[in-house]
C-alpha cells in the first residue's frame, strides 16, 4: 500500500503537474519558445527510447528467458507492443479529428501538419479566432478531454514499470519514465490552455483545467501496477503494451513535432544525449 501511494504521488506530479506546467507556459507563451520546446521534445524522446529498448522490452521477456517452453512469450511481447502502439495511434487520430472539426482556419488550404509551436497551439490565428471565441473555448475543452483519455495509457506505462520492481520506490525505470512523461506533457498542456485563454477563459482557470486533464494518468498507473503484480504473464503484457505506447509517443509525436518546430541539427544532438543518458540511468 505504501508503494502504491508513492506511485500515485509520482504519477500525479508527472500527469497533473507536468500538464499544468505546460498550461502555465502556454499562458505566458512567447513566439521564440518553439526552439526550447523542440529541444525538450528531442531530449525526452531519446530518454524514452532508451528506457523502452534497454529496459521495458528486456524485462517483459526476462522472466521466461531461461525456459525453452516459454519462448512463445516473444510473440506475445511483439503482439502486445504493436497493440500498444496502435491504441495510442487511434487515440491521437481522434485528437486530430476533433481539433480539426472544432477549430476553424483562415484558409481551406491550411496545412494539416504543425510546422512550429505557434501553429500547433494555433497562436498564429488569434486575430481570426477572436471573431469566434466560442469555437476556441470548445476546442480547448475537447483537447482537455481527449488528452485526459490519452493520459490513461501513459499512466499504465509508469504503473507497469513499478510493478516489475515493486520494492524499488525511489529509483528504477518507473521514476525515469515518470519524469520523461512529465516533460512530454508540457507541450500537451500548452495545446489545452492557449485556446481556452484565447476563447475568454481566465488564465488561472485555464491552467487549472489543463492540470485536471492530467489526473487520469494516476488511474492508468494504478491499473498498470495492479495488473502487473498479478503474475509474470500479466506483467509482460503490461510492459509490452507500455512499450508500444512509448514507441508511438517517440516516433509519432515527439520526434516529428520537434523536427517540424525547429529545422536544425541540434534537436538530433539532444536526441542522442537523451538516448545515452537514458541508457546510463537504466544501468545504474
Amino acid at each position: 500500500m505504501e508503494n502504491l501511494g508513492w506511485i500515485v504521488l509520482v504519477t500525479f506530479i508527472a500527469g497533473s503537474i507536468g500538464t499544468g506546467l505546460g498550461g502555465l507556459i502556454g499562458a505566458l507563451c512567447k513566439k521564440d519558445s518553439k526552439k526550447i520546446v523542440s529541444l525538450f521534445l528531442s531530449f525526452a524522446a531519446g530518454v524514452m527510447l532508451a528506457v523502452v529498448c534497454f529496459d521495458l522490452l528486456k524485462e517483459a521477456i526476462e522472466p521466461f528467458d531461461k525456459n525453452k517452453d516459454d519462448k512463445w512469450i516473444i510473440a506475445v511481447v511483439v503482439g502486445c507492443t504493436v497493440a500498444g502502439y496502435l491504441i495510442v495511434y487511434v487515440i491521437n487520430k481522434l485528437i486530430d479529428k476533433k481539433l480539426s472539426k472544432e477549430v476553424p482556419h483562415t484558409s481551406k488550404n491550411h496545412p494539416e501538419v504543425h510546422d512550429d509551436l505557434n501553429e500547433m497551439i494555433h497562436a498564429d490565428h488569434l486575430e481570426h479566432h477572436k471573431k469566434s471565441d466560442n469555437h476556441l473555448f470548445e476546442a480547448g475543452l475537447v483537447m482537455a478531454i481527449v488528452i485526459a483519455l490519452h493520459n490513461i495509457p501513459e499512466g499504465m506505462v509508469i504503473g507497469a514499470s513499478y510493478a516489475k520492481q515493486p520494492s524499488v520506490i525511489i529509483g528504477g525505470s518507473g521514476l525515469i519514465i515518470a519524469i520523461v512523461i512529465g516533460l512530454h506533457n508540457i507541450p500537451e498542456g500548452m495545446a489545452v490552455s492557449v485556446p481556452l485563454i484565447s476563447g475568454g477563459t481566465k488564465k488561472w482557470k485555464a491552467v487549472l483545467i489543463t492540470a485536471l486533464s492530467g489526473l487520469p494518468t494516476v488511474i492508468g498507473a494504478i491499473i498498470g501496477f495492479s495488473v502487473g503484480m498479478i503474475d509474470h504473464i500479466y506483467l509482460s503484457v503490461c510492459l509490452s503494451l507500455a512499450s508500444g505506447a512509448m514507441l508511438y509517443v517517440v516516433f509519432g509525436e515527439l520526434l516529428p513535432e520537434s523536427i517540424l518546430m525547429w529545422k536544425s541539427k541540434l534537436p538530433a544532438f539532444l536526441l542522442l544525449i537523451g538516448l545515452l543518458l537514458g541508457f546510463v540511468l537504466v544501468l545504474i
